[in-house]
């Protein structure tokens, strides 16, 4: 069973928020709209026992610089070094560069284009 199974990143402006993301992970969000009128960008994830989660609009959901961290799979570490050079080119800024975590691999976090703090992470090997 996986730690998290579901995540929401608040933003203020949902289409810079999903560009931002799309180009930062090298990754199409799906746009859907939850409840009607909330839209999401919903991150790929595999099948029901994946870690699904979205970049969200609504109003029980706000962007912030000190709310919940979360991580993001940056894949390899070429994609994390990739994402980590051009995060101010996308509105966001590098809060601490890559780090070893030793036998967990590497992590970066980020603030990204809505102000929200985002963790980076990449196993140890990829």
């Amino acid at each position: 069973m996986n730690a998290v199974n579901w995540f929401e990143i608040p933003a203020t402006d949902f289409d810079r928020a999903v560009r931002f993301y799309e180009a930062l992970l090298g990754v199409e969000l799906k746009r859907e709209f939850f409840g009607g009128s909330d839209p999401n960008g919903v991150f790929p994830y595999e099948g029901e026992s994946g870690v699904g989660g979205a970049v969200v609009q609504a109003p029980y959901a706000k962007a912030g610089h000190d709310g919940v961290i979360i991580y993001l799979n940056a894949r390899s570490s070429d994609r994390l070094d990739s994402a980590l050079a051009q995060v101010e080119a996308l509105g966001g800024a590098v809060l601490m560069p890559r780090m070893s975590i030793g036998p967990n691999g590497y992590v970066a976090t980020i603030r990204d284009s809505e102000g929200n703090r985002v963790g980076l992470h990449i196993p140890a090997g990829v």
